[in-house]
């Protein structure tokens, strides 16, 4: 007995899909119209949880997060995909196998894999800034493209991120003609930044931000160190993206340098450098919206049912030569 087996021998899968969102339904979807035996491990835990709604994704513009990963499950499940909240604590290759994983779910169930594919996210690290995070995903926003048109023509802040000060500042300043920046604890704009600023209207504040200003349950203001108030109806911040890579780290799979952060590096079809390992969404970029991480499962899920079938037919073709 093998130190992976245990009194009850491991269930087998196809593939282990880690993660239940966009991405990971997207390729479960595949992967079971494509008739593979396919295993969803989701712990629940969307990073859009806390909107009330997603948006540009054509045909479900609109629709709650909620309603449209209750909606993906319920196609997945058509085609025989199974899904299971968990967390998956480990993976390892299995002995023997060259291609092949031992995937642990809540640190006591085995399951086998021949791939892997890791949607697993990542989590948005907020400014310690009072009020930021009680009002996130309300009038606390940080996507234009996600959120821009309903707040559209309201007085904005937004707070300069830390490498791109005055980038999301300049981008919004396309749905409102009224954005003050706060550049809070981010360095002096560089020029080009302060005639880019210059040119679309947009205010520049200085001094740290301490908190915001609530009235009636909405943002009224911004509240700065030094106790003046700068009223504001809708805030924009830039939070600090972590991927939830842990295991593909620990997989070994490489990472690439970004202006946001390392992220784990993929080839167009969602492959990492681990050979038999794919990941998709935002797990692999900060921009991986749900449209583009619905994308990136699908693309991921025909390439491995592409790979599965041209082993499985190289084997068959050495054992009839053979």
């Amino acid at each position: 007995m093998s130190e992976h087996t245990s009194a009850h021998e491991p269930e087998s899968y196809d593939v282990v899909v880690v993660g239940g969102g966009a991405a990971g339904l997207s390729a479960a979807l595949i992967l079971g119209r494509s008739r593979r035996r396919t295993l969803v491990v989701d712990a629940g835990e969307p990073r859009n949880a806390p909107a009330a709604h997603m948006h540009g994704f054509l045909s479900r513009d609109g629709m709650s997060p909620a309603e449209f990963l209750e909606t993906g499950r319920r196609e997945i499940a058509a085609y025989g995909v199974q899904w299971t909240t968990g967390q998956v604590t480990g993976a390892v290759r299995e002995l023997g196998d060259a291609e092949g994983f031992v995937v642990t779910v809540d640190d006591d169930r085995l399951v086998r894999a021949r791939r892997l594919v890791v949607t697993t996210g990542l989590v948005d690290e907020l400014p310690a800034i009072d009020g930021v995070a009680e009002r996130w995903g309300r009038d606390v926003l940080h996507c234009p493209y996600c959120h821009g048109w309903e707040v559209r023509d309201r007085s904005f802040g937004v707070i300069a991120h830390p490498v791109m000060a005055a980038h999301q500042a300049l981008v919004l300043s396309h749905w409102s003609p009224d954005v003050t920046l706060f550049l809070h604890t981010a360095a002096p704009l560089a020029e080009e930044e302060r005639a880019r600023v210059t040119a679309a209207g947009v205010e520049v504040v200085t001094g740290e931000v301490e908190g915001l200003v609530v009235e009636d349950d909405r943002i009224a203001g911004v509240r700065m160190a030094d106790g003046r108030v700068v009223e504001r109806e809708v805030l924009f911040v830039g939070p600090r993206m972590t991927p939830r890579d842990g295991l593909l780290t620990a997989l070994g799979a490489e990472t690439r340098e970004t202006p946001l952060g390392d992220f784990v590096a993929v080839d167009e079809t969602g492959r990492t450098s681990v050979p038999g390992v794919w990941a998709a969404g935002n797990a692999i970029g900060a921009h991986e919206q749900v449209i583009n991480a619905a994308s990136g499962g699908y693309r991921a899920g025909v390439a491995i049912n592409t790979e599965l079938l041209m082993n499985d037919l190289d084997r068959k073709a050495a054992a009839t030569a053979g």
